[in-house]
């Protein structure tokens, strides 16, 4: 018998692609994303993709007499994981720009840049080069830049298909024109602008009731929309930063307000001044089939829904009575759905600053 070795047993050393992360892929997915990223620019951009960090020429605000810059960051929620189920991986970029450059533009902002962080368990590039080209183009319909981003992989945290992903934008705006509170007057009008569907707010809800109470499934076709129930849900966030810019060049808007999270009653409220109350109509709009899904398969009631889903209103704008119908006039021309909807009025014995009345039409 041979005499046994004192040598330890060899073994391989240790190396970051053992431990799941594949440099080489990420640089293949940058390669791949590169052509996407040159289209989501402006002239103030400086240099390419790259770099440590992005660039962006400040110069460009020295026609400003004061500006302000404002930022903003987002994510989209757990609407990843419809995209992530229905290998859909090139829209739900336009979700997070619209998520990040419509907060901006509440307060008047121009947005300038964006940058983004892609969070995923494996690097499969061509995935992620397809969640940047998302993410460009959103930016394209912004009017603004994609200056830069980062790519993480962590495996182990991540199953190797769950991905999630959040942006941060700036925006700059005169200091004089900052929109807001402070400008709404009562007998302002309350305009609502229709939302493309849920946006990417309330999908917690929306995928508890409809998949783990109904058991639906993302391939069905649902006959009230005309299409599958997945490809309803993947519907992109509209994006209304330049529509709202228009608008403040045309009418003297006193203030916006992003109907996301918490529904349009609780978003409203925060741009509505003490003293002063904002009353809106239900009846001068009907939610989408959608929305009756979700509340009708998961026995939700109004007040729930409402506090959760926009209920088919994405952005609302407070105008002065007499800017009515310029108003309405340039978001129609730009293609926007738009409607009266309700009134600024003295807050009286109203305890909540926003109240909903009458019931939605149709």
């Amino acid at each position: 018998m041979p005499p046994e070795s004192s040598e330890p047993a060899r073994t391989s050393g240790a190396s970051y692609a053992a431990a799941g992360v594949d440099i080489e892929a990420g640089d293949r997915a940058v390669d791949l994303m590169k052509e996407w990223v040159k289209k989501a620019t402006r002239p103030e951009v400086v240099g390419g993709l790259g770099g440590f960090a992005g660039l962006f020429d400040a110069s460009a605000l020295k026609r400003y007499e004061r500006p302000l810059l404002a930022s903003a960051t987002d994510g989209v929620g757990t609407k990843v994981d419809i995209a992530r189920k229905m290998g859909v991986y090139d829209t739900i970029g336009h979700d997070l720009v619209g998520m990040v450059v419509d907060d901006l533009v509440v307060c008047g902002a121009e947005p300038l840049f964006m940058t983004d962080y892609i969070c995923v368990g494996k690097v499969y590039p061509e995935r992620v080069a397809a969640i940047v080209k998302g993410i460009a183009e959103g930016c394209v319909l912004a009017g603004c830049a994609l200056v830069g981003g980062e790519t993480a992989e962590h495996p182990g945290l991540l199953g190797v298909d769950e991905f999630d992903v959040a942006g941060a934008g700036t925006g700059v705006v005169e200091a004089d024109q900052v929109l807001g509170a402070d400008r709404i007057r009562s007998g302002d009008a309350v305009i609502a602008m229709a939302s493309s569907g849920l946006h990417s707010n309330g999908y917690s809800l929306v995928r508890h009731v409809l998949f783990d109470r109904a058991g639906l499934a993302l391939d069905r076709e649902i006959p009230e929309f005309g299409r599958t129930l997945g490809e309803e849900l993947l519907e992109p966030t509209k994006i209304y930063s330049l529509d709202c810019l228009a608008l403040t060049r045309t009418a003297p808007v006193h203030a916006f307000s992003h109907i996301t999270g918490g529904g349009l009653a609780n978003n409203l409220a925060r741009v509505i001044p003490d003293g002063l109350h904002a009353t809106v109509d239900r009846s001068t709009w009907t939610p989408g089939a959608v929305f009756d899904l979700v509340g009708s398969a998961g026995a939700v009631e109004r007040l729930e829904l409402e506090k959760t889903l926009n209920m088919g209103v994405g952005m609302i704008a407070v105008v002065p009575q007499e800017s009515v119908d310029v108003a309405l006039t340039t978001l129609a021309d730009r293609g926007v759905d738009a409607w009266v909807s309700g009134e600024i009025v003295e807050r009286g014995d109203h305890a909540e600053a926003v109240t909903l009345t009458g019931d939605y039409a149709g």
